[in-house]
């Protein structure tokens, strides 16, 4: 498949990664069907001006419960890059039909619908979320593609994007399996960086949320952090490397809530910043070697944040300096 520029279909297209999956897609000439929930939303306007959009783009409405709206929009492709999935951004009444139902059915739709389509390669996003909810972790472990999320632990301890996104990865994994397709998932961490469509999203607001909420008290756990123009270089690497195969940790840099606000304040100091910290998750550490391996290279933690920053200003999030 590496080399050639084929049509693929990009679920979540107007989202954070799915717009920066589309640039990246866009500039390597691939001709690219996106499924949004309403192209003619103003929210998904900026997906019309990316790189070769006016050419070689084409929104689909699609919701991943509507198994015949996924199959238009899939249809005629070569491959899938699977983005789209339920983040909440606050406490989840229903868990079960709110995240759990359609990140998993949507996802088993998504894959029904490539079958059908004889699609050769599917890339899905999971997240670290789904490697690392496990009580049995020893103690200094660092984690790599071989560690899953305990599902009955993330049940148990209420942590339902966690088991929403251990459940959805692991039927997709096994539905490769038991039907022959090839499957490859990408696991990011907290993804930063620029956005490009209109409204925030909920890895933004986390960080925005050291810059201007003014917190009394911030946990002071450990933090994995990856750059949306990374993460979404690592999904096309993946589709376009032949060798690609199961699961892949996709995280550049650990650092704690205390180090990444002091090192935000050193840059911009006139920012509300949390004023203390205490207690928090232990450290987790990552390795995304497998990733890295294939060839995969990511940027500074610095360069993120400014490129962050920058962007939050100019949208009129944050003040300018």
């Amino acid at each position: 498949m590496a080399g050639e520029k084929g049509r693929v279909c990009v679920t979540g297209a107007g989202g954070f990664l799915g717009s920066w999956l589309l640039k990246v897609l866009l500039s390597k000439n691939y001709l690219v069907h996106g499924t949004v929930r309403d192209p003619a939303d103003e929210k998904y306007a900026h997906s019309k001006t990316i790189g070769k959009a006016s050419e070689n783009l084409k929104l689909f409405k699609a919701d991943l419960l509507d198994y015949n709206s996924l199959c238009s929009a899939i249809k005629g492709c070569e491959g899938v890059f699977h983005v789209a999935s339920p983040v909440p951004s606050t406490t989840v009444p229903n868990p079960e039909v709110e995240l759990i139902e359609p990140a998993v059915k949507g996802t088993l739709n998504v894959l029904r619908a490539c079958d059908e389509a004889k699609v050769k390669r599917v890339v899905i996003v999971s997240s670290v979320v789904a490697v690392c909810m496990n009580p049995s972790l020893p103690k200094g472990q660092v984690m790599d593609e071989n560690w899953w999320s305990d599902k009955e632990y993330c049940r148990a301890t209420k942590q339902w994007y966690f088991l929403a996104k251990t459940k959805a990865e692991k039927e997709a994994l096994e539905y490769g399996k038991t039907n022959e397709l090839k499957i490859v998932t990408i696991c990011p961490s907290i993804i930063i960086g620029p956005l490009l469509q209109p409204t925030m999203n909920s890895s933004s607001l986390y960080l925005l949320s050291y810059l201007k909420d003014g917190l009394e008290t911030l946990d002071s756990g450990t933090r994995s952090f990856v750059d949306v123009r990374d993460t979404a270089k690592a999904l096309l690497l993946v589709y376009e490397k032949d060798e690609a195969e199961g699961r892949y940790i996709c995280s550049s840099h650990d650092i704690t809530t205390q180090d990444l606000a002091e090192k935000l304040k050193a840059m911009y100091p006139h920012y509300n910043y949390p004023k203390s910290f205490a207690g928090g998750m232990p450290s987790m550490d990552m390795s995304s070697e497998k990733l890295l391996n294939l060839g995969w290279k990511y940027r500074s933690l610095e360069e993120s944040l400014v490129a962050a920053v920058k962007n939050y200003e100019e949208r009129g999030d944050l003040a300018k300096n």
